[in-house]
């Protein structure tokens, strides 16, 4: 649609048109109201067909439809940076920004991501797949837009969730000190993050909200003086001074983002494309950093996620008619990590369980429920988290922190100064470790290992069934001191697990004497002892080694292993700070004359399912059989 006459403009702004009929986002601007919503009608029912098959953040998309379609009416994207928090939300920005022919493929292996990702277009601003860092990227590209001499606008989408992130508030504070008129901040309230928002931000944001009359009333009132012939415009400036003066009558004082240095305008009905249309074009005008509070409602227009906003954060593929998933969720190592935490907690008070948003996510709520006055919830906040722990370990409770591997890397110094150095006592739940899958890069729990390693008084297991779970949970709460992390991967244990090999330290596994050892741990044991058996029947035999406590290393590991030939260790770890190069020094401290292989992650991996990344990084048994073989053949000399 380009090069049109005026009345051709005027033509197009009558009938009816599809997506596909449109080039992306310049021909939103030529559309009418109507047109429009028509459009986002179109747009959700893309996102349930397509998140159906692919899973993805669906409730989140959903809420969104409206905000994204004005943002692309009224700024003018890329020149416009959009900066999304978190990136979930930005599916309609996907579709509305050229890449509506390659939705189908979305979190798909080399399709588009589910976040993001300025390198699939000009339109991503800044990968996102973490909370409350959106304020602080607009800051600093408005700073860069004033110094280059451009006038355009950094835009922010950030959460009501969030929020409860401390960086957030460093950004906002550095924002509003700068007066720079290029930045607007835009917060979509949904009264949810991923758990329903929790604190003293959520009560705020409540209170606000029903300040709605206030904004609805001053807009119908600018809109009846601006219709007064010739002398309108100049009447509404001369009584903004006026109008000022009883807002802040009616509030009593100035809100926090006022205080903060930035125009406050809201709450506005993010839902209404006018309404929104008319808060943005207006914060166009103002010569100081902007924020709008925008109003939605987490999974509109699909009842079941409306109805439950939480389980259609982020959920696998699911019949649209009925809503349900094609796979339960009711048993994996979340829930599992979660009830037997009610079950060990029932005959010891002390025991305390902690989460950052994540309740339902990391299995925490039947704690909740059974426990409510020793369950807490503090928000996107897992540098608070950690040291609230502290503060609870130092007066004698064992708090248990179960957080997803990707967002405990936020945590790491308080880890360090808040934890270890005194040498409290808290326990982390690593939900989500290793490959995570469709998430991809920002999500993949590849570096809780090489972390915590790095940080004294630290011990670490990682199960690879739920009775091994179940047992390095009693360790980890009652026998060990300092750091006691147990790390577990999405979804569940595999279905031919044999029990016969449970340990809470390590064990061998042999079909007879080897000079070949392979080395793993956690969810890819089982592809393991699978590889052991395809290898065993090609006359190749190898011995296997699972380890459960993975950190510290055994010391009696060096003598049981130095005499063989030829070692694999098989990690799902980043490869710099993993276990198999803590290994390493072993076998050089114990004189090893053998051949060692490490294989490893040894760089971000992106999206694909959970096998597809396994077998891109030879950690499926085929793979592992393949690699051994060719080792094997090269050891002992063979082509």
């Amino acid at each position: 649609m380009k090069d049109k006459s005026n009345s051709e403009k005027n033509v197009i702004t009558e009938k009816k048109v599809s997506l596909a009929d449109l080039k992306l986002p310049e021909d939103l601007r030529e559309l009418s109201v109507k047109q429009c919503n028509a459009l986002c009608s179109e747009i959700r029912n893309l996102l349930i067909t397509t998140v159906s098959k692919t899973g993805g953040h669906l409730a989140s998309n959903l809420g969104v439809v409206e905000l994204t379609m004005a943002i692309h009416r009224v700024f003018n994207s890329p020149d416009d940076k959009i900066i999304w928090d978190v990136g979930h939300q930005s599916y309609t920005h996907k579709i509305l920004t050229g890449r509506l022919k390659e939705f189908h493929t979305l979190r798909r292996k080399d399709g588009l991501s589910g976040f993001p990702k300025p390198e699939e277009s000009v339109h991503d601003t800044y990968i996102s797949g973490h909370s409350s860092t959106s304020v602080s990227v607009a800051c600093g590209v408005a700073e860069a837009m004033m110094i280059q001499g451009k006038n355009n606008f950094a835009v922010a989408v950030i959460g009501d969730g969030a929020m409860t992130g401390g960086m957030f508030y460093e950004a906002m504070n550095n924002g509003g000190r700068g007066k720079n008129p290029n930045l607007i901040v835009i917060l979509n309230d949904n009264n949810m993050s991923i758990s329903k928002s929790v604190g003293s931000v959520a009560k705020y944001l409540t209170s606000l909200r029903n300040s709605e009359e206030y904004l609805q009333t001053k807009r119908a009132v600018e809109r009846g003086i601006k219709k007064i012939p010739i002398m309108g415009k100049s009447v509404a400036r001369g009584i903004k001074n006026v109008k000022d003066s009883v807002k802040y009558r009616i509030f009593e004082e100035s809100n926090l983002f006022e205080d903060m240095g930035f125009i406050y305008l809201g709450p506005v009905n993010g839902h209404d494309l006018e309404e929104l249309e008319e808060v943005m074009r207006m914060a166009k005008t103002y010569d100081e950093p902007v924020f709008i509070h925008v109003k939605t409602v987490k999974g509109k227009g699909y009842v079941p996620a409306e109805n439950n906003p939480g389980e259609y954060h982020g959920i696998s593929r699911f019949d649209i008619e009925t809503g349900n998933p094609e796979v339960s969720a009711n048993k994996c190592f979340s829930t599992v990590f979660g009830r037997e935490l009610v079950r060990i907690a029932q005959n010891d008070s002390r025991i305390t369980a902690i989460t950052a948003a994540m309740k339902y996510g990391t299995g925490l709520q039947f704690f909740c429920s059974r426990f409510p006055e020793r369950f807490f919830d503090v928000g996107i906040a897992e540098q608070h988290a950690v040291t609230f722990a502290g503060g609870l370990a130092a007066m004698g409770q064992i708090p248990v922190f179960a957080v997803y591997s990707s967002f405990l890397q936020r945590a790491y110094d308080q880890l360090i100064h808040d934890i270890s150095i005194g040498k409290l006592h808290i326990v982390l739940g690593i939900d989500r470790a290793g490959i995570v899958g469709e998430d991809g890069e920002t999500h993949q729990g590849l570096f809780d290992v090489p972390m915590l390693t790095t940080i004294m008084n630290t011990t670490i297991y990682s199960p690879c069934c739920y009775d091994e779970l179940k047992m390095c949970m009693k360790k980890a709460v009652f026998e060990d001191n300092g750091i006691a992390a147990i790390r577990y991967p999405r979804g569940g244990e595999p279905d031919a697990y044999d029990n016969g090999y449970l340990s809470g330290d390590h064990v061998f596994i042999s079909h007879g004497r080897s000079n070949i050892l392979i080395i793993t741990y956690g969810r890819i044991f089982d592809e393991a002892m699978k590889a052991q058996n395809i290898l065993f029947e090609e006359e190749i035999s190898c011995d296997l080694l699972k380890l459960t406590k993975i950190w510290p290393l055994d010391d009696d590991l060096a003598e049981e292993t130095v005499n063989y030939r030829m070692i694999v260790f098989f990690e799902e770890s980043m490869d710099s700070g993993s276990i198999s190069e803590k290994f390493a020094d072993i076998l050089v401290r114990s004189s090893f004359k053998g051949r060692y292989f490490r294989v490893t992650a040894n760089g971000y991996v992106k999206q694909a399912s959970v096998k597809e990344c396994l077998n891109q990084l030879g950690l499926t048994s085929a793979k592992m059989a393949e690699f051994i073989r060719k080792r094997s053949n090269e050891v002992n000399g063979k082509t």
